[in-house]
């Protein structure tokens, strides 16, 4: 895994990376800084994040290596 800070995470193998090796996700919703956290769970449509379940359609994550 080599994800910089501030990489948009897209595919099903960057949440399970970041699942694995415990790296927090950040999450929007347009501009807005919603959460961060770790991955719990991923699914075709969600990705669960501090027992949440965030829409992969509706919010945008981003890598957050070293915080």
């Amino acid at each position: 895994m080599g994800y910089e800070n501030g990489q948009l995470l897209t595919e099903d193998w960057h949440f399970h990376d970041h699942m694995e090796c415990e790296v927090p996700v950040q999450i929007y919703l347009g501009d807005t800084h919603k959460d961060i956290g770790f991955v719990e769970q991923v699914m075709p449509g969600f990705v669960k994040i501090n027992n949440t379940y965030y829409n992969r359609n509706t919010y945008r994550f981003v890598s957050r290596p070293g915080f």
